[in-house]
């Protein structure tokens, strides 16, 4: 189909994104241009997005997060930059930020301490404790394209990736969850393969599709698709 909306978090903040957002005040680029990137249908413009620079003062930074970042100070409108930035890269379908609001995921333990930051949140060890509560300050207002591609779609996958770090933070939008309950698209969970040390170890299916659930806020998954494969001895 040419017909596919990737809808992205927008908690990023880690690498040459968490730069460019505490020096530039700009929304986070990074997933958005891997999102870019993946729909692309030009060889050569994905691999100068995806380019690092390895030396001197941009040292770290991908090509396409800056193109991205200057878009959005040229214009003021990050959406806009990432339209623009999709008809460069000649992609297929559309890419939405699940929100424009500058948004940072929050995360408190049953110990009662609190981590901030999705960097953080994906690497901090908290299997031993209770499921924790995350939510995004300040509260991020969902984008209406990204509303309107959920209620418009015939299939809605979620994909798999960190359950903490990358998922609930597109899902802990607000409105996202209502609108994944109420439109007619078929929603599937694609799940992992692998669980993440120290945070979902000794998950099943059952317990991340049920996290994907509570993270929304609401009831919405129709089906789950996951391997049944079992590793040769």
């Amino acid at each position: 189909t040419e017909a596919i909306a990737a809808l992205v978090n927008m908690a990023d903040d880690g690498g040459s994104t968490g730069q460019l957002r505490d020096e530039l005040g700009v929304l986070p680029p990074g997933d958005i241009r891997q999102c870019l990137v993946a729909l692309s249908d030009s060889p050569v413009m994905r691999d100068l997005f995806n380019y690092r620079f390895e030396e001197g003062s941009l040292k770290g930074h991908a090509f396409g997060n800056l193109f991205l970042t200057a878009l959005e100070k040229m214009s003021g409108d990050f959406a806009r930059g990432v339209e623009v930035a999709g008809d460069v890269l000649n992609i297929t379908g559309v890419v939405e930020p699940m929100t424009l609001s500058d948004v940072k995921l929050v995360m408190r333990a049953a110990s009662g301490g609190e981590t901030r930051g999705e960097f953080e949140i994906a690497h901090k060890s908290f299997s031993d404790e209770q499921r924790p509560e995350l939510w995004l300050e300040p509260v991020g207002v969902a984008n209406p394209a990204a509303l309107k591609a959920i209620k418009r779609a015939d299939l809605v996958v979620i994909a798999p990736g960190n359950l903490y770090g990358s998922l609930a933070p597109a899902l802990l939008v607000d409105g996202v969850g209502e609108a994944l309950r109420e439109t007619k698209a078929l929603k599937v969970y694609v799940a992992n393969l692998v669980t993440k040390p120290g945070q979902t170890d000794g998950f099943d299916v059952t317990d991340f599709a049920d996290e994907l659930e509570r993270l929304a806020g609401t009831k919405f998954l129709d089906a789950v698709l996951y391997n049944t494969k079992k590793k040769k001895k």
